[in-house]
């Protein structure tokens, strides 16, 4: 069996919701098929993935380097021992020949992507949903029906005051979620505290809400919304210095005593060692992030959640960026803590299948071959449509 094709497109997200450090108005995403030589209902399997949302497309990347290494080594060489299947480690080290060590975040989105891509098709052809090829692989064979889901929102928009923040997280609840997470940092901290103090009365609960910074904080700023944060004792604090300052972000662990959630900016399992070193985190309270798609994909983030055990990190502790359906996949396969959503905000790249049902902040998995875009109406047009070239 071999890859007989890799193919990319850029996709505009065309959204105008803003977070505290930048506007979507221009972001984009590449949406990747690998396709095989197996055949399934007279059609080749191909495997989808796209980097999740927050990271620009990278097709120059994926075309000038990563493909044409994958498309021009011998095809055993990327099959598993059987013969009888892609093997997404070898093809992440194919794709990583004549790489510096470092500079992660150059490559790493696009070699993630693609290597999510190739899970994908592995999973197809195998028969199973993802999930549960992980689950067999990583995960000591214990397959999951369900996770725990979140949802994101609270985005700064145009006209949008706390009334209209209000009646977005009471639409949420209805919608079956049980824990929320807004923005802050957009506004400032006094306008912050009012917008947290209005969807505590909502959510009816500090550990049901969690606030979300996005890394634009210089110390002053970080510092202080930890001193104004510190009383609610919040979910977690997500995401409150620049990622790689691991000196500030222990300044704000050490008077922010409620958990921290952190890392999904984080590219590689080498920073994400500094962080946990370095940062001032605790592994008994505090929210590890790491965007799998985003950070050279699931063989990488095994070798991670490897790495995070021998620092004293539980699988409960891990929470993945993404809000999709191949971070569902990847939470349900490995066992972590759980999932977040961005239902009807991403465009086509938002939230899960179609069909798709939160019951008490419980999302089920499906239980449809590879990642399960198929059920993904709209977005499975346009990739299905990228196969066919």
């Amino acid at each position: 069996m071999r890859i007989v094709a890799i193919r990319e497109t850029a996709i505009p997200i065309n959204s105008t919701l803003r977070n505290a450090v930048f506007d979507f108005s221009e972001m984009t995403t590449s949406v990747v098929a690998v396709i095989t030589d197996v055949m399934r209902d007279g059609e080749p399997v191909a495997g989808f993935a796209f980097n999740s949302t927050g990271r620009y497309a990278c097709g120059a990347q994926m075309r000038d380097r990563f493909i044409p290494r994958i498309l021009k080594a011998p095809p055993e060489s990327l099959a598993n021992a059987a013969g009888d299947n892609l093997d997404p480690e070898s093809i992440l080290a194919c794709m990583m020949q004549r790489e510096k060590p470092g500079g992660h975040t150059e490559r790493s989105v696009a070699i993630g992507t693609i290597e999510v891509a190739v899970w994908d098709a592995v999973a197809k052809i195998a028969g199973k949903p993802l999930h549960a090829v992980l689950a067999e692989k990583y995960n000591g064979g214990k397959v999951l029906d369900r996770v725990q889901c979140y949802v994101g929102g609270g985005w700064y928009e145009p006209g949008k005051g706390l009334k209209e923040l209000q009646d977005e997280i009471r639409a949420k609840l209805d919608q079956g979620y049980t824990t929320m997470k807004i923005k802050v940092g957009g506004a400032p901290i006094p306008e912050d505290v009012k917008r947290v103090e209005a969807a505590l009365k909502i959510v009816g609960s500090s550990g049901r809400l969690a606030v979300d910074a996005n890394a634009g904080f210089n110390r002053a700023r970080a510092l202080s919304y930890a001193q104004a944060l510190a009383p609610f004792k919040l979910r977690w604090f997500e995401e409150p210095t620049d990622p790689l300052d691991f000196a500030l972000l222990a300044d704000v662990a050490s008077i922010y005593e409620s958990p921290i959630g952190t890392g999904e900016n984080l590219f590689s399992t080498q920073d994400v060692e500094n962080l946990v070193r370095f940062g001032g985190l605790h592994a008994d309270r505090d929210i590890i992030q790491t965007d799998v798609p985003q950070s050279y994909g699931i063989v990488q983030f095994s070798r991670t959640l490897d790495m995070l055990k021998l620092h004293g990190w539980k699988r409960h502790s891990i929470f993945p960026h993404g809000g999709n359906q191949m971070t569902l996949a990847i939470v349900g396969g490995f066992g972590l803590g759980g999932c977040e959503a961005y239902p009807g905000v991403f465009g086509i790249f938002a939230g899960f299948a179609d069909d798709a049902k939160v019951e008490d902040g419980y999302l089920r998995l499906p239980d449809r071959p590879g990642i399960g875009f198929e059920a993904q109406n709209t977005l499975y047009a346009v990739m299905h449509e990228l196969a066919a070239g």
